[in-house]
Formats: C-alpha cells, structure tokens, sequence
C-alpha cells in the first residue's frame, strides 16, 4: 500500500479493530490500511506522520505487536486510546450458528472469547489470521456457509456478512489499548502519562526500580521483554504518571541516560 505524509496507518485491511479505533480518534480521511511489517517501516522511513498498534489488554497483556515498536530505534508515543471491545460472530448471511465448522481471528481475539467458543463451539476449527478485518474479508471471499469470523461488528457492513451473536467476549473488562507514533509528543497537561524503555541485568533491576523510587516518580505500570541479547537481560517498558518534563522524571533521567523516553502523553485511563 502507498503511502504519504500526512496519513496514518493502521492494521489492515479494513474491519479491524485497529481500523476501528482510527475512524474514533481521526475521522475516515487519511487512514492507510498496512500489514504490520510495512506499517513498521512506513513509520520508520517518515512516509507517514502517524501509526496506530494495539499493544496491551487487560485480558492477554502485552501483544504481539509491542516488541516491534520497541524494537524501533527512534519512535515518539503521542497519544494513546483504551477502548473495551465488544466481538462478534459474522458469517455469510443465511449461515447459523449450527453451519460454522471453522472460525478466524487474531490470536489475541481467540484468548477474549475463548469461553464463549470453548462453551458453544468446542468442536469448530480456529484459525489465526493477522487482525479481525483479514477474517472478516476471508469469510466474505470464501464459499458456503461454514466460515465465520470473530471481530468488530462494523466489519459486517465493510464486506457484507451478517452478525450471527454479539457479545462473546469474556465480560465487561475486556479493554485492548492503543498506541499513536507520531513525531513530536504534544504539551504537558494535567494528566499525563510518559512510556521509558530500560534494558538491565537481572541483577540490576531492584537497582533500577529504587532510582523511580527516589525520585518520588509514580510507576503505573510495568511489561517485562526479552531483551534478545542474554538469559539474565531484559527490556523493561515502565510507565509512569506525569510528563517527562516535570522535575521529578527530568531529574531522574538525568541521573540515569540509560533509561529512554518513547513518549509522555495524556493519560486516557
């Protein structure tokens, strides 16, 4: 997919939830569907101005596509949107739940709904597909009735498939987080939330986590990863409250260069 600045792009094709989310937070101008792979380099290369990829739930953790970001050597976290997912069971119109032999999705989708499946379809087929809308397109092309797909409902519409049931997630806190890479992070706010990339030693770490401490820094959170370079080494993506320009967090960057900024932003949550 070409691509130019000034646009931004999302997991494709359309339908996805990453699409989705893009249509909420931007509007339908400019939006580029991408693979994961050409959206990572679209952003690395500056041929768009912003990227969306889903990187955590409160259901699964960390997603598959966190270490690709972080993986970046130089990225800019300019927003981010949490959103609780509501996914459906769509299929060519006629199908009933009784006719589905196999359904697609993304993995992380399979894990949401894994108790509804586990519970009214035990016997059917899973297949892994890169998002919701490449299951959903994959259905819609495919012949018979015996496909579904789990995903947005609006992906209904997009390629002409009807909802069989709504609602299988796994409850009410199914909520999947999103980061925007863009260039430059906006102003210091009230409520703001700032992203620090960390790589230590085992040894090292509670080391690490006193330097938060003494600099009276509030850690939100914390995603272990593996740092691919030694057993005893490993990315720490650590979140704290508050933009990198306060005193606090500039102090404490100051003391310790070895920790990086990827972003501060507002706080959505």
């Amino acid at each position: 997919m070409t691509a130019t600045p000034g646009q931004i792009g999302y997991l494709g094709p359309a339908g996805s939830w990453t699409h989705h989310a893009c249509l909420e937070l931007f509007g339908p101008s400019d939006l580029v569907p991408m693979s994961q792979d050409e959206l990572i380099a679209a952003y690395r290369s500056e041929k768009i101005d912003r990227a969306c990829l889903p990187i955590t739930t409160s259901l699964v953790g960390a997603t598959p596509f966190l270490n690709p970001i972080l993986d970046l050597a130089n990225v800019r976290i300019v927003a981010e949107y949490p959103k609780m997912l509501g996914y459906s069971l769509l299929a060519r119109h006629g199908a009933r739940l009784e006719d589905v032999k196999e359904v697609l999705g993304h993995p992380v989708a399979f894990e949401e709904a894994k108790l509804w499946l586990d519970y009214w379809l035990p016997q059917v087929r899973r297949t892994a597909t890169a998002n919701s809308g490449a299951a959903a397109q994959t259905v819609a092309n495919s012949e018979g009735l015996v496909k579904a797909s789990i995903g947005p409902k609006f992906g209904a519409a997009i390629y002409g498939l009807a909802s069989i049931v709504d609602g299988i997630e796994e409850g009410p806190h199914n909520v999947t987080r999103w980061w925007v890479l863009g260039r430059d992070s906006p102003s210091p706010t009230e409520n703001d939330k700032t992203s620090l990339l960390a790589t230590v030693r085992d040894a090292d770490l509670a080391s690490l986590l006193a330097s938060f401490a003494g600099a009276g820094a509030q850690i939100l959170t914390i995603y272990e990863r593996p740092a691919k370079t030694a057993l005893d080494r490993h990315r720490y993506l650590i979140e704290v409250a508050g933009h990198e320009t306060m005193n606090s967090l500039a102090g404490l960057l100051r003391k310790r260069p070895d920790i990086r900024v990827l972003g501060s932003y507002p706080r959505r949550y």
